[in-house]
Order: structure tokens, then C-alpha cells, then sequence
């Protein structure tokens, strides 16, 4: 059985809720000292092996971002510089945005089944769940551009055509 116990008469310190004030003012005091230290041990060669509170200075350096980080999509291609893609269209069903559209036609190599005549991904509707990637039979798409900025001024620069998505390499110096 659990008693609580209630306290009827608070002081003046604790209805203005001093103690507690003063504690937070206290813990963010510690920080910033023992942070400026560390930056001014730093700076003179020494303590390089403990860190500091960090502030990266984007734009200009960019963030480097985790192995497991799903940014920007691409299309992967053949050996001929033809997508692999062959508009089977298991991306655009997998997609809980709706924000794939295929249109499939005939490949010219009769070795290749179809090809997409159109392939386009709206980016500013998509939630970068991976599921499109997980979905594909073919390696066709894949998210590890290390692309981190989605950022553009209008909605239709954001509607990446199927030449767009095969240029986008993918990036080896981004990741941590």
C-alpha cells in the first residue's frame, strides 16, 4: 500500500520555486565553466583527448552524418548506364506516401524485361522510410547519398525525374 503524504504549509522559497531555480542556474553554471576550460586546455595543446561541448559551423562544415543515415535517393545503374530498374513497380506500392510514380515500357535488350519510360520521386512527400529500397528485387534504388540538405525554393525542383536520380553518386566521405 502506497501512503502519500501531502505537505499543506509551503514556504515562501518553495511557492516561488527558488531552490530549484537556483539548482538549474547551478547545473548550467558547472557546464559552461567546466566546457570553457576544456576549449581554453585545448587551445593551449593540452586535454586533447577529453572533449567539449561541440557547436558545428554550418554551412560552412558540413555535418558528417551516420553509416545508417538514409538521405537523398538514387537509381542504381547497369554496366551500360541504363537503370536497373525494371518498373515492376514493388517501390511505388511499398511506399506509404504515394510519392513514387513508374511508368513501364518495353526494354529495346531483350534481355531486360521493362525499363521505366518515366521514373519520378517527389521528395517533398516522402518520409525517408526505406521501405521503397527494402522493396526493390532489382538494387534499383537506394538512399545512401549522405545528402542531407533537401532544401530548395520551389515544390517542382523537388520532383526528381529518372535522369536526376541516376546522377546522384553515392558518398564515401560523408559518413562518421
Amino acid at each position: 500500500m502506497i501512503v502519500v503524504q501531502r505537505k499543506d504549509k509551503w514556504t515562501l522559497a518553495e511557492r516561488a520555486y527558488l531552490p530549484e531555480l537556483m539548482r538549474g542556474l547551478g547545473i548550467t553554471a558547472w557546464h559552461f565553466v567546466k566546457n570553457m576550460a576544456l576549449h581554453i586546455l585545448h587551445l593551449f595543446g593540452a586535454k586533447k583527448d577529453v572533449p567539449g561541448a561541440v557547436t558545428l559551423q554550418y554551412p560552412d562544415v558540413p555535418a558528417r552524418v551516420a553509416r545508417r543515415y538514409r538521405g537523398r535517393h538514387r537509381l542504381t545503374k547497369r554496366e551500360d548506364g541504363s537503370p536497373k530498374c525494371v518498373a515492376c513497380l514493388m517501390c511505388s506500392t511499398a511506399c506509404p506516401d504515394d510519392c513514387i510514380s513508374i511508368i513501364g515500357g518495353e526494354h529495346p535488350d531483350s534481355s531486360v524485361e521493362k525499363f521505366p519510360v518515366v521514373y519520378e520521386l517527389d521528395i517533398a512527400r516522402c518520409c525517408f522510410c526505406g521501405l521503397c529500397v527494402e522493396a526493390c528485387p532489382e538494387d534499383a534504388i537506394r538512399m545512401d547519398t549522405g545528402h542531407v540538405e533537401f532544401c530548395d525554393y520551389t515544390r517542382e525542383s523537388l520532383l526528381y525525374d529518372k535522369e536526376t536520380l541516376l546522377s546522384f553518386e553515392p558518398a564515401d566521405d560523408v559518413w562518421r
